[in-house]
């Protein structure tokens, strides 16, 4: 009998249910098995460390005859400013003003990003193009030469998954630049395949947002469709084979439409199983999976944005985000990014300007349910307004242990390694007059983090409900963040006092509570 339990309970813990299964409700055994899913998933509450590769790191060796006119390569103390039109080359000046990072550079620097916590890197364009942001690409098969060459990005992505780390590229299939032989074929040939490639209205190009240097790719073209991601040496297949790449963050996703989108990311997933499609939605997130795996998440960056400003309360903004997450459904929020500043966007110490606004929105942001779309230098407090002030080069010289915002970043990345119900736990919203309060779990009572946020100018006393049934009466709740303040579970029920803008994030201390614990909620 006893063999036959010890190969019961193998049998139960490779199908992904605890080894002690036979003390836990059948509806545990499931749950599990779930919540091994998700875990097994990579895509599912990453942290994503967006890198402007440009200004990233400084390259020491660099070239700086690929700097041809009308780009000039900055000193990397230098900051960024608003410059003036070219218009021979139809861009401003500071499109082509070049600080010199590049993909040797970034490499060089993977041991900051691993012991920082960061899952994926995602890099913005490198594609041959004129400009620093690369959104106008003239070759999507090359990389540009100021960042070096496709041998370069394939040893990134080696070293990244050495380390266990995954590399997304950004894919600009919306349009191309103006400088690209496509377009400048379809402009001499009116009457040729190319011309059909492109969107036209009044015989002339049709520019993405109105600039003329982003001529709009006509997606109903078969020829386009196949260029892009339909045949197997095209832009999305061949950086999956060749460079390994681990997905796509898509640019304007929203205007490619929910039919090209879905052949899209079905394709990359038959070539690459489990590779990530991304876009760039800043629709409501209903409705775009499995168009894309997960969308930028700037309708709930812009409810966070919201609280922190006093235009939405605790409780709305918190129901707000549970009916996004009913709508969007719990697979596609996991993968959704959660934006609060990137390059399209001044940084967040600029949009918020009190010290408590900044500190409670990242907490939330590192959380709330998906995945975390860090900007590089956030995790330094790096200022910057609107472009391109955002893109300001790197500022290595923060790295300091006496930096308060790295370091408040490096807790945040260590609870989500240390609590699996931050990367991929359910979520629950905590009823509440004036608190955003919510839960996360999974079905160890050792995972629970319960997140307490008083974004108002006046002190909150408020009994809350504990809908988690593996919290025993009495359990001690300790601050994860500033240890000191110790509350207690009482009947499933808290009671909470918050100062004005406090932010709270607790966990159970199961320790001292004995055999209620270890019967039920011991996990292998």
């Amino acid at each position: 009998m006893k063999k036959l339990l010890a190969w019961a309970s193998l049998f139960l813990f490779a199908a992904g249910v605890p080894a002690n299964a036979e003390l836990w409700p059948e509806r545990d055994a499931g749950k599990v098995r779930e919540l091994e899913a998700r875990k097994s998933d990579w895509r599912n509450g990453a942290v994503v460390y967006q890198v402007f590769l440009d200004r990233f790191a400084p390259s020491p060796n660099k070239d700086s005859s690929v700097y041809k006119e009308p780009r000039k390569l900055r000193a990397w103390n230098e900051t960024p400013s608003n410059g003036h039109y070219i218009e021979n080359y139809k861009v401003w000046s500071h499109e082509v003003d070049y600080w010199g990072g590049d993909l040797t550079s970034l490499t060089g620097k993977l041991d900051y990003l691993e012991d920082l916590g960061v899952d994926v890197v995602y890099l913005n364009p490198i594609f041959e193009s004129l400009t620093n942001h690369k959104y106008d690409a003239s070759d999507y098969q090359k990389i540009d030469p100021v960042y070096g060459d496709r041998q370069q990005l394939k040893k990134l992505s080696d070293d990244l998954h050495s380390r266990g780390m995954r590399l997304i590229l950004d894919g600009v299939f919306n349009h191309m630049g103006r400088r690209s032989e496509l377009f400048q074929r379809a402009l001499k040939n009116p009457d040729g395949p190319e011309h059909k490639m492109f969107q036209w209205k009044n015989g002339k190009a049709v520019g993405w947002a109105d600039v003329e240097n982003l001529p709009e790719l006509r997606l109903e073209n078969p020829a386009v469709r196949e260029y892009i991601y339909a045949a197997p040496d095209s832009v999305v297949q061949s950086y999956l084979r060749q460079e390994d790449i681990d997905g796509w963050r898509l640019d304007v996703a929203f205007d490619l439409g929910f039919k090209y989108l879905e052949e899209l990311t079905s394709t990359a997933h038959r070539v690459k199983p489990g590779s990530a499609v991304i876009g760039e939605i800043w629709n409501y997130p209903e409705d775009w999976y499995p168009a894309v795996d997960g969308v930028m998440n700037m309708h709930g960056r812009t409810l966070l944005l919201g609280l922190m400003q006093g235009s939405v309360s605790g409780p709305v903004a918190a129901s707000m985000w549970e009916t996004m997450i009913e709508d969007a459904g719990y697979d596609h929020i996991l993968k959704a990014w959660i934006v609060l500043d990137n390059h399209d966007t001044p940084r967040l110490n600029h949009i918020l300007k009190e010290a408590w606004q900044v500190r409670m929105a990242r907490i939330l942001q590192f959380t709330l349910p998906g995945s975390v779309n860090l900007y590089y230098g956030s995790e330094l407090g790096m200022e910057g307004g609107d472009d391109p002030t955002n893109r300001a080069p790197m500022r290595w010289d923060l790295v300091d242990d006496s930096n308060p915002t790295l370091a408040l970043h490096r807790k945040l990345l260590k609870l989500r390694q240390d609590y699996p119900s931050l990367r991929y736990g359910d979520f629950r919203k905590l009823h509440s007059s004036q608190l955003f309060a919510f839960l996360r779990k999974t079905v160890s009572a050792k995972d629970t983090v319960i997140v307490l946020a008083n974004p108002g100018g006046q002190t909150v006393k408020e009994l809350l409900q504990l809908p988690d049934s593996k919290l025993q009466d009495r359990t001690p709740l300790v601050n994860l963040l500033q240890p000191g303040k110790e509350l207690m579970v009482q009947a499933a029920c808290l009671e909470v006092e918050l100062a004005p803008h406090e932010v709270l994030v607790l966990a159970p201390d199961t320790n001292p509570r004995g055999k209620g614990y270890d019967r039920y909620d011991r996990l292998p």
